[in-house]
């Protein structure tokens, strides 16, 4: 009985502080709400046997990934979000990019439902990567993330890099203009 009191406080504080994220004007206060709602995931994770799932999230998301969210928004020097600019000229404001973009969220649900329809493999936590291997063990995860999928652990690192040195480049643009 306690643990599904303390599913059911996770859950909620997990889905209030997401949905919270993309309600603030304040871009400070949603990386700190989104920090609420990966240590909210964090807990679920233990919930769930996981620990390590838990702590991964924890030192990656909120410890490595946020922080450098954080630091962005404080090096732009955004404090509110203001909508004088965001009108109906605004190029966003088209309606061929919202159909685009409702284009993209069909395509993403569709792709999470055949992957969900395809994965009857899992059993009791244990992961299936790639081919079929089956991956019990923190250290046989280590050696599969580091030499089957290097190449995507390092592209990834990369393009976070690429994203935030280009919304640096941005914020010096506009203001020098």
């Amino acid at each position: 009985m306690p643990e599904t009191i303390t599913f059911y406080v996770l859950s909620a504080l997990a889905i209030g502080a997401s949905a919270l994220v993309i309600g603030q004007r304040n871009p400070m206060y949603s990386v700190m709400l989104l920090i609420a709602s990966f240590g909210a995931l964090s807990g679920l994770y233990i919930l769930l046997d996981a620990p390590f799932v838990a702590v991964a999230q924890i030192i990656i998301y909120a410890g490595a990934i946020m922080v450098l969210f954080l630091f962005v928004v404080m090096l732009l020097n955004a404090p509110q979000e203001d909508g004088a600019g965001w009108d109906r000229l605004h190029p966003l404001r088209q309606p061929g990019v919202a159909r685009f973009g409702l284009l993209l969220a069909l395509l993403l649900v569709t792709q999470l439902g055949w992957a969900l329809a395809r994965s009857t493999s899992l059993d009791q936590g244990v992961g299936v990567l790639g081919g079929g291997a089956v991956v019990s063990s923190v250290r046989e995860l280590g050696r599969v993330l580091f030499t089957d999928y290097m190449f995507a652990f390092e592209a990834t690192s990369v393009l976070i890099l690429v994203a935030m040195v280009g919304a640096v480049v941005l914020a010096r643009q506009e203001g020098k203009s």
